[in-house]
């Protein structure tokens, strides 16, 4: 098959099991609740959810590509998703094929401009990891390199041959499922999903551009610098292009091992905890983050002798993201709202980020947070799990109808922020499954009350300053006032007022002219019997004030 036949294959296999599933959840969640089926629609769909998985995870490891990147979101979502799904997709992290060496070399040779073994004193054939859009060898830089780097062992990451025109691909199969989605209105209503594949078609562009992740690196680890609990890997810039990327050696125990990090006399509790403060501080306060913080990507490297006795190693910084300023001060008010379970507080926070439209009527919004804080505010996920089901399904109910009724929207630039929380989350429980959210946002949130406090301070200094100019001037104003009201020259104009009394004028004008409608064409026909051409006449003449009744004010605003 040629190349353009394979990627229209590719293309097609997309479409179609979009499609499939599509119609299958139109069927089952839909349809058959509107006819009264909703037991039935809700007998198997663990089974169904658990088969889909199932097929999508055969799916994604034939194909590669974003699909893999797809599947990796899925599989971290240990918060929300069903444990079926989680466990059918989680191999996607470690499964990715790899390529073939040869066409590894080749490729490599042709970004560097020399054979590999003048580029490094050896490279071992057998890949370290194999990732969706790459692949990664254990190799020891020349004697040259290293005296110039400063370090020997390094890893080579080298992107999957004809991965552009795969995630080209790709990204056109999303385009059109996400362009069938958008005829749905409630998924129109509430997301731009042509805006969000536009917004991933960047980052994965970004994710195979290897000179880019290299800058990203740098940036990352400026932002930690003197940070004892993050470390990220050096380049090696002399032997890194757009497709080739050498960097130090840092492989440790990956995040999810937890029988590794006991074994270290690490206790995955305290990961867990300490990997959610992180995030946080990237989220929350860097306003540059990671993106992609699935177990292939952080490393918890020991370090005996420290002070402290392990810290995190992250990798792979071809997905990142930032956090505009006022975003950033938006998501902290909406923190510190979860963390003080204040429903009408959380609620204004979602607006402000723009998450929830303003014409929104939030009242019931508000009631059903509060119920959500009041009910299930500081459990954590163990104890979820031991809330009766049909509870949770009955709050699921009132609270889905509830939202479904908000003009939400995903807002753009979201996309990131909601990967790496979801991310973060479905780690964080999977390390513990005590993992209480709550506890990882409170100190978090005293903090930013904290900072807050201060800048009340501030803020409440530069309106007792603006106080106290007004009151300087008001007995001058008054004065005026008071001259003008003696004179007859007060008037008072309220633009809003004026047109609201305008239009209650037009409207009782067409009431009278309604009445006095139904009083003559009535008349008519009650004379009509003795007097014909009399009731015809006021038959008639009803006209004149029907058409006023029915036109007047037809064209104004």
């Amino acid at each position: 098959m040629t190349d353009a036949g394979a990627s229209r294959a590719r293309y097609r296999r997309i479409l179609r099991f979009a499609a499939r599933y599509m119609v299958q959840a139109w069927w089952y969640e839909l349809f058959l609740p509107r006819i009264g089926l909703a037991r039935l629609a809700a007998r198997g769909r663990a089974a169904r959810l658990q088969n889909i998985a199932r097929r999508f995870h055969t799916l994604a490891v034939s194909l590669g590509g974003l699909m893999i990147k797809v599947g990796q979101f899925m599989s971290s979502r240990l918060d929300v998703l069903p444990p079926e799904i989680t466990k059918e997709l989680e191999g996607l992290q470690d499964e990715v094929p790899a390529v073939d060496f040869a066409a590894i070399r080749a490729l490599a040779e042709a970004e560097l401009g020399v054979p590999l073994s003048r580029a490094y004193d050896a490279v071992d054939p057998v890949p370290v990891a194999a990732a969706s859009l790459g692949q990664a060898h254990r190799a020891r830089l020349s004697a040259a390199d290293a005296a110039e780097t400063g370090f020997v062992d390094v890893v080579v990451k080298v992107q999957r041959p004809g991965i552009d025109e795969i995630v080209d691909v790709d990204l056109a199969a999303l385009r059109k499922v996400a362009g069938w989605l958008s005829r749905v209105r409630v998924v129109r209503d509430h997301v731009d999903l042509p805006g969000l594949i536009e917004e991933f078609a960047v980052t994965s562009r970004e994710e195979i551009d290897y000179l880019h992740e290299a800058r990203n690196a740098e940036r990352f680890a400026e932002d930690f610098a003197g940070d004892p609990r993050v470390s990220v890997p050096e380049i090696a810039w002399e032997r890194t292009t757009r497709r080739v990327l050498t960097l130090a050696d840092v492989t440790a125990i990956k995040i999810n091992d937890v029988d590794g990090l006991r074994a270290a006399g690490i206790d995955p509790s305290e990961v867990a905890a300490e990997f959610a403060t992180v995030m946080f501080d990237q989220l929350f306060l860097n306003g540059y983050f990671h993106a992609d913080p699935h177990p292939g990507n952080i490393f918890v490297t020991p370090t005996p002798g420290a002070e402290r006795p392990w810290r995190f190693t992250f990798i792979d910084f071809g997905m990142m993201g930032e956090v505009p300023d006022r975003l950033r001060r938006d998501l902290q008010q909406l923190v510190i709202a979860v963390a003080s379970r204040n429903g009408k507080q959380l609620v204004d926070s979602i607006r402000d980020v723009g998450v929830l439209l303003p014409s929104a009527d939030t009242a019931e919004l508000e009631r059903a947070m509060t119920a959500l804080f009041a009910r299930f505010g500081g459990m954590g996920f163990a104890e979820l799990q031991k809330v009766d089901p049909r509870e949770f399904q009955d709050f699921a109910t009132e609270f889905g109808d509830v939202v479904r009724a908000m003009p939400f929207q995903l807002p753009e630039n979201f996309l990131l922020i909601v990967r790496a929380i979801s991310l973060t989350s479905g780690m964080c429980s999977g390390l513990d499954p005590e993992f209480n959210i709550w506890d990882a946002v409170e100190p978090y949130a005293a903090g930013l009350l904290r900072g807050e406090r201060g800048n009340v301070v501030q803020a409440f200094g530069r309106e007792a300053l603006s106080v106290a100019a007004i009151v300087a001037r008001l007995p001058r104003r008054i004065d005026d006032l008071a001259t003008r009201m003696e004179n007859g020259q007060l008037a008072v104009e309220n633009p809003k007022l004026d047109q609201r009394m305008r239009r209650l004028e037009r409207v009782g004008r067409r009431v009278v002219s309604a009445v006095l409608f139904a009083g003559l064409f009535i008349g008519g026909l009650l004379v009509r019997p003795d007097e014909p051409a009399f009731g015809w006449v006021l038959i008639g003449v009803s006209a004149v004030p029907l058409l006023h009744a029915v036109f007047a004010g037809v064209g104004r605003r």
